[in-house]
């Protein structure tokens, strides 16, 4: 394959993969011949071992942002806040991608968007696909690993600061036309956080009707939820205690009174 032939198949690509293509000799060919193209404008260097083609007559920013993430490091998956924008399910757009990862790597920017790893919980992080909810789709030419729906719900009302506002959060999940309850409810357990499954299960019972949600579904939730109250944001804002679910929830989220703060 030649480097054109790559490029042209590769809209995002690492160092390694490059060097993979074909058998080009020494290590320091395939260094040299990336500095010629990225010295011609062909490629462009996200970060250390870390490229993208640039569409002819295109820029280098307008390669899909989720690709970046996906390649950022092996593990990646595009998480949380950005998953639910993947999707196309999200209130507002945000210059911002979220990647879970275990390894240790630092955010980056390129372009307008800013790339941040996300470590995931603790209790998932060593299982198969950081505890599962991850699937491969097609974008901007590549593969991109995302998290799905299900998953970044979960993720997102257990660490709400990577959802943004409570008006952003609950208006983003209730873009969601359908949810898996079935695999959202056993990733919420799996957290194994009374706080996350009391979230989960106060959001799934304000929508019962909506996202067809029966009693039982809420009962496998209630069971684990908090024995004494908790509060639903972490800065302890002050609220209602709403039952079974154990929160302390700001009326402004009860009411969905988003226009009325400033």
């Amino acid at each position: 394959m030649s480097s054109e032939e790559f490029f042209q198949s590769h809209p995002v690509f690492t160092h390694e993969e490059y060097g993979q293509s074909r058998e080009w000799g020494s290590p320091r060919t395939v260094d040299s011949l990336l500095r010629k193209h990225l010295q011609s404008g062909r490629i462009a260097r996200v970060r250390r071992g870390l490229y993208v083609s640039v569409p002819p007559g295109g820029a280098a920013e307008t390669v899909d942002p989720y690709l970046i993430a996906t390649k950022a490091v092996e593990d990646a998956a595009v998480s949380h806040h950005a998953a639910l924008q993947f999707h196309g399910r999200t209130y507002s757009m945000w210059s911002q991608v979220t990647f879970l990862t275990r390894s240790y790597t630092r955010g980056f920017h390129f372009g307008p968007v800013e790339y941040i790893p996300v470590r995931p919980p603790s209790v998932v992080a060593e299982l198969e696909d950081m505890g599962g909810g991850i699937e491969s789709r097609l974008s901007g030419g590549g593969q991109v690993r995302v998290c799905t729906c299900e998953r970044a719900m979960v993720d997102i009302l257990h660490t709400p600061t990577l959802g943004g506002s409570w008006e952003e959060i609950w208006r983003s999940l209730e873009m969601v036309e359908f949810f898996d309850l079935d695999a959202l409810i056993a990733y919420a357990l799996r957290l194994d956080t009374a706080t996350t499954v009391a979230r989960v299960g106060l959001f799934l019972d304000q929508h019962r009707e909506r996202l067809f949600v029966e009693d039982a579904h809420l009962e496998r939730l209630q069971a684990q939820a908090p024995k004494d109250p908790r509060y639903l944001d972490p800065s302890r804002e002050p609220g209602r205690l709403v039952h079974p679910w154990n929160l302390i929830v700001p009326e402004r989220v009860l009411q969905q009174q988003w226009g009325e703060v400033a």
